[in-house]
């Protein structure tokens, strides 16, 4: 039985893009046989519709295998690492250095900040802040 299509699926090209920037399965222990793919698909579904990790569609690997690769790549910086490898490969494409040069932030960005203080997103407020200043650093229009 073919797996339901959701509109948050990657398409063949965004997982030939992420595929190799997935944590391998630990080494000398039991085969991995979840598909990573699905995982992900399932994790970018939870984050896309918000709904709560037990009740994502059953087509879906078990939510509990989902929230335990999730919980496991956000703990070893996996997502910040995958963040970094993917800004710079759209920097590189669109011609400028893999490192931003010049970061500007506005005073209600700092002051939000200053309020909750320091996150694993660098002192962004939340993860649009954090996207939206990383897509004004590569110049790609909203």
């Amino acid at each position: 039985m073919a797996r339901k299509s959701y509109p948050t699926d990657l398409n063949d090209i965004e997982w030939e893009i992420l595929a190799p920037l997935i944590p391998p399965a630990k080494q000398g222990g039991h085969p991995r046989t979840t598909d990573m793919r699905a995982v992900c698909n399932a994790i970018y579904y939870h984050l896309k519709t918000g709904c709560q990790w037990n009740m994502l569609p059953v087509d879906f690997p078990p939510s509990s295998t989902v929230y335990s690769y999730y919980r496991k790549w956000q703990r070893k910086g996996v997502w910040e690492k995958l963040n970094h490898t993917l800004r710079g490969q759209v920097r590189s494409k669109l011609g400028k250095s893999i490192q931003p040069t010049a970061l500007a932030a506005d005073s209600q960005s700092v002051k939000t900040a200053e309020k909750r203080g320091a996150s694993a997103l660098g002192g962004f407020a939340d993860l649009k802040q954090l996207a939206w200043m990383c897509t004004a650093l590569i110049g790609v229009k909203r």
